[in-house]
């Protein structure tokens, strides 16, 4: 199953030039760009691990695609995302927000119906992912 969250989710995967050209594009609109990972994509998940800080006042992607290289090295069965972020009006808002890379098995979640009182149902998403193990862990084997 593979994960569909942020921009560009329903597409085939981005290759390198594609993800510079993206962030070329953020950087000439002056947002920040920012990297992230995780090992646990819950669309409720929106606290991804943070690589180093926020990119303020670059003016090329090599920079963000050298950090993007590194991040990507470190977290090989990661999912790694790009966000970009306006600040221009003074506070910090999420313009743009996609999925670089992904673990190379992406086992994806169950929807478990739940019946409660009254006739009410309950739905919660599970992730097949060994949700048990360790951080960093969890998409090994």
């Amino acid at each position: 199953m593979r994960i569909n969250q942020g921009c560009f989710s329903f597409l085939p995967d981005l290759d390198d030039t594609q993800i510079a050209a993206q962030i070329g594009y953020c950087l000439r609109q002056h947002w920040a760009v920012a990297i992230e990972f995780t090992d646990d994509p819950h669309p409720r998940n929106t606290y991804w691990s943070m690589w180093g800080l926020p990119m303020f006042d670059l003016a090329d992607a090599a920079g963000v695609m050298h950090e993007l290289r590194a991040c990507r090295e470190a977290n090989p069965e990661h999912y790694v995302r790009v966000n970009a972020f306006d600040s221009t009006k003074g506070w910090e808002t999420v313009r743009m927000s996609f999925i670089v890379q992904r673990p190379t098995k992406e086992p994806g979640f169950r929807l478990i119906r739940q019946e409660t009182s009254g006739r009410n149902l309950r739905y919660t998403l599970e992730s097949y992912a060994v949700t048990a193990a360790t951080e960093g862990a969890r998409y090994a084997g």
